[in-house]
């Protein structure tokens, strides 16, 4: 199919894809945060627990056990990075899922501590999350959307 109206990619409205999309982003966020604090229950010889995923008391930098916490969040932000890069695949909705990935996880947390959060350090996890998911995704769907474009005029001749 010939593409001559200069638009990359199909833009109308598609409530039940942007919907699936939320779905298997959060999904792949909280499956792979789930690996994690297994592997660090596991070395640490610890309880098993949803709390290091949604407790606000579990992220401090008081002890080691808190601040590795907070690596597995760092480094799921950058597994959610790479889910904003295989499922969503578009440079300006990056920002847009990622806020709303940690925008879910903030009702899930309010509804499992049955509070608001009020921590410092669990308000700076999740912008320094966001806005690493953010970056990262930005930046690994950019640089899929620039090689997808054919530069050359000899590739525009085999496209017609």
């Amino acid at each position: 199919m010939n593409n001559l109206t200069g638009q990359f990619r199909k833009t109308t409205w598609d409530p039940i894809l942007i919907i699936s999309q939320i779905i298997a982003v959060q999904t792949v966020m909280y499956f792979f945060l789930g690996v994690w604090i297994w592997i660090l229950t596991t070395l640490l010889g610890e309880t098993k627990s949803l709390d290091y995923a949604f407790q606000y008391k579990e992220i401090h930098v008081r002890d080691h056990g808190g601040r590795l916490v907070i690596a597995v969040f760092v480094i799921n932000s950058l597994i959610g990075s790479l889910a904003l890069w295989w499922l969503v695949q578009r440079t300006k909705q990056c920002l847009d899922f990622a806020c709303t990935a940690h925008l879910i996880h903030l009702l899930f947390c309010w509804i499992y501590n049955s509070s608001f959060p009020t921590t410092f350090s669990w308000w700076c996890l999740n912008i320094v999350s966001t806005t690493i998911m953010c970056v990262c995704g930005e930046f690994l769907c950019m640089k899929t959307e620039f090689k997808a474009i054919p530069l050359g005029m000899n590739s525009q001749k085999t496209a017609l």
